[in-house]
């Protein structure tokens, strides 16, 4: 069985990491629609803990996350997951 792992994406929260197909900056036209469709459809999943949206990560399952964390942050943090697990 392989080992599932775990991205942070901030305030205690977490993903799995090999679920997750992109992660965006929010500020984009396409972004903001992307958001309120996977609100209308009940696949958004608001882990900001109150927080302004700093990032939205888009997983195989097409659910919507948002992070309070930097898209950058966490795209470092995956890249070093994957180097970590091979």
């Amino acid at each position: 069985m392989q080992k599932q792992t775990l991205l942070n994406i901030g305030f205690g929260n977490f993903v799995v990491s090999s679920r997750v197909i992109t992660i965006v900056n929010p500020s984009s036209s396409p972004m903001r629609r992307l958001r309120e469709d996977a609100r209308q459809e009940g696949r958004l999943v608001d882990a900001t803990q109150g927080r302004k949206t700093r990032s939205i990560i888009v997983t195989d399952s097409n659910h919507v996350i948002l992070s309070a964390i930097q898209a950058e942050t966490i795209g470092h943090r995956y890249t070093s997951e994957e180097v970590d697990n091979d």
